[in-house]
Formats: structure tokens, sequence, C-alpha cells
């Protein structure tokens, strides 16, 4: 069985001192990323990029989705305006979070709070067809792994 490939991690000088992409548990999908920067405040239905400090770099032919944590949406509003947010294999900026507040209290957020949790994925190659392939009366297309 093929290793799954390593995202490399490069920690900019504004990440010292914070703990790297970390899952929270050995059943964990994903791994928590945190805010690199000093305290603020988010208002209702304000929107900011959050620098966490890091800068991926992922292998070719894969992704890195970063999406809300449940427990900050569910409690406080605070998640993620477009997700799951993708970071491409050739961008080697910061990684900044985006978030918004949809809640109807400002909501604190310090520096290393766990603001996301990101993922890999890989990303298949899309090719034109001259035509698809005709869907059965439940709608779906009958491939060998579907029967």
């Amino acid at each position: 069985m093929k290793a799954p490939p390593v995202v490399q991690i490069r920690r900019l000088p504004h990440h010292d001192g914070l703990p790297l992409p970390t899952r929270q548990t050995a059943g964990a999908a994903g791994y928590d990323v945190c805010s690199a920067e000093p305290d603020f405040t988010i208002d209702p239905l304000e929107r900011r990029l959050v620098r966490t400090g890091l800068a991926l770099a992922i292998p070719l032919g894969y992704e890195a989705q970063v999406r809300p944590r449940s427990g900050l949406a569910v409690k406080h509003g605070l998640t993620l305006p477009n997700s799951p947010a993708t970071i491409d294999s050739d961008y080697r900026g910061e990684l900044m979070i985006p978030m918004i507040n949809l809640g109807r209290e400002p909501v604190s957020v310090s520096r290393g709070m766990r603001i996301a949790r990101a993922r890999g994925r890989g990303v298949r190659e899309y090719g034109q067809l001259e035509g698809l392939a005709p869907k059965t009366a439940s709608g779906y297309v009958r491939s060998p792994i579907s029967r």
C-alpha cells in the first residue's frame, strides 16, 4: 500500500509558540488550525481573514480543504463564508482562514484558539466526453461499483 503524501508546513515568524495543525483524536478527519493573530473580536455579520502563521506545500494532484469547527459554529455562529475553502497545490502564501460571525453577539478570538479544521484531498482529472452515460430509472448511472 502506497503511503499518503505529506503536506510540508513552514512556520512564519508570527506563528512562534503555537502548535502545528493537530488531529485532536485518532479518529479525527481533519487537523485543527489555530489563529496566529493577536486577540480580536469579530462582530455579528463581520467577515475577516485570520492569519495562521503557516505556509503549506501541498503535493501536486492534491488540495487542502479548510472547514469550520462545528462547536464554534453551533455555540457562537462563527463559521467560514465559503466552506470548504480550497487551497491549491501551487499556492505557497500564508494560510488565511476566512471567517464570518453569523451569531447575534460579538465573538472573541484569542491567539492560539482553534478556528478551523484542514484536511487533504486528492484531485481527480476532468476530461471531455462525447456524451454522458444514460440515467437509470432511479436517476443514477450504473457502474460496476454500484451493482
